[in-house]
């Protein structure tokens, strides 16, 4: 029997508003501010993704043992190369995304965390 059910992913950033953003233009939805440092990302999938005010934010250094990741967000994609280029163009960095072959490729986000583009 579950304990509980998964409400939303909180990603901390330093501007959440932007970051909202970011993923708004990945994966659609809109912009909820409550004006308290708590950003909402709604109507965009089944998971919430929610963000919260991290001035000090220090993100993951990806790949390290030292400064790893704690989780990261994977996106279905139908065509890698084309969901590639638009999330360099909003402002992701690639991280590994050189094996061509692979059906993955990592990424991060302007504020440091990392995440996937999956080939469905």
């Amino acid at each position: 029997m579950a304990i509980a059910t998964a409400r939303t992913v909180v990603l901390d950033a330093p501007d959440p508003v932007a970051l909202a953003g970011f993923y708004a233009q990945i994966i659609g939805g809109e912009v909820k501010d409550n004006g308290e440092g708590w950003v909402d990302l709604e109507g965009a999938s089944e998971t919430l993704l929610s963000f919260q005010a991290a001035p000090g934010l220090v993100p993951p250094a990806w790949p390290s043992a030292e400064h790893s990741q704690q989780f990261h967000l994977d996106f279905t994609v139908a065509d890698l190369d084309a969901a590639e280029k638009e999330v360099l163009r909003i402002g992701a960095v690639a991280l590994d995304a050189e094996d061509r072959e692979r059906s993955f490729r990592v990424y991060r986000d302007p504020a440091g965390h990392p995440f996937c583009l999956c080939a469905c």
